[in-house]
C-alpha cells in the first residue's frame, strides 16, 4: 500500500474533521427534534411486550474497538441468546410493532446517542455485530476476521447508513458486504454521503429497509398468460 504525502494526509484530516463536525451537529438536532417519536415508539414497545424498551449490542467499532449500539428493541424478550443470530426473512423473533420499526428503520433512532458520541457516524460500513452468526450457511461458523476486508473496514467509524446498507441484499454474504464497504471507503466524500443520507430518508419513507432485494423499487408482479 503507497503512503500518503503530507497534502493527502492533511486534506484527510480535514474530511474527517468535517464529518465529525457534521455527524455531532446532525445527530445532536436529531435527537431533540426527535424525542416526541421516542415517546410514541416506546409506549408501543410496552403495550405489546412490556420491558426493556431499548436493546444494546456489542458491535466492531473503529480501530476493531467494541461499542455498545443501542436499538429500540424489535423482538420478543429471551429472544436473543449469548450470542446474536442474524434475523431471516419472516423471523418469528420480532414483534409486530418490531416489523414496523425495522421496515422504517426506526429502531435505529437511539444510536443518534451513539453517532453524537463518536462511536459511530451517520454514513460508514455497516456497525457489525461481534460474530453475529449468520443466516448464510457458508458463513454461519466463521468468525468476522476471517472474511476478506475485515481489517480495512475498521479505518472507519461504523455507519448509520452506507453503501452496502443500502444497496447489498440483507441475506447476501459478508464477503459481498465488505466490498461494498471497502468501495465506500475508497470513494467516500461529503457529497456522497449527502447523497447516501438523502437515499436512506427515502427508503425509510417507503418502509423498505427489510425488503430483500432492491429498496429502492418495487417489484413488478410477474404476467401471467
Amino acid at each position: 500500500m503507497r503512503s500518503l504525502n503530507n497534502r493527502q494526509v492533511a486534506r484527510s484530516g480535514v474530511q474527517e474533521a468535517l464529518k465529525r463536525g457534521f455527524d455531532t451537529l446532525l445527530a445532536g438536532s436529531g435527537l431533540v427534534l426527535s424525542s416526541p417519536v421516542w415517546l410514541m415508539v416506546a409506549a408501543a414497545i410496552v403495550i405489546e411486550d412490556g420491558t426493556p424498551v431499548f436493546f444494546c449490542q456489542s458491535r466492531w467499532g473503529k480501530g476493531g474497538k467494541a461499542f455498545s449500539a443501542l436499538k429500540f428493541r424489535t423482538m420478543w424478550k429471551g429472544s436473543e441468546k449469548e450470542r446474536s443470530v442474524q434475523a431471516g426473512h419472516h423471523d418469528p423473533r420480532i414483534t409486530r410493532v418490531g416489523r414496523f420499526l425495522r421496515a422504517c428503520a426506526l429502531d435505529e433512532l437511539p444510536q443518534l446517542w451513539n453517532i453524537f458520541r463518536g462511536d459511530m457516524s451517520f454514513v460508514g460500513p455497516r456497525a457489525l455485530p461481534i460474530n453475529e452468526i449468520q443466516s448464510s450457511a457458508s458463513e454461519k461458523d466463521l468468525p468476522d476476521e476471517a472474511i476478506p476486508g475485515f481489517k480495512e473496514r475498521l479505518a472507519v467509524r461504523p455507519g448509520l447508513t452506507g453503501i452496502a446498507q443500502i444497496f447489498a441484499d440483507r441475506d447476501t454474504t459478508r464477503a459481498r458486504k465488505f466490498r461494498y464497504d471497502l468501495l465506500y471507503i475508497r470513494r467516500h466524500d461529503f457529497w456522497l454521503d449527502l447523497r447516501l443520507i438523502v437515499i436512506s430518508f427515502y427508503i425509510s419513507f417507503l418502509g423498505r429497509w427489510e425488503v430483500r432485494g432492491s429498496k429502492l423499487k418495487q417489484q413488478q408482479p410477474s404476467s401471467t398468460a
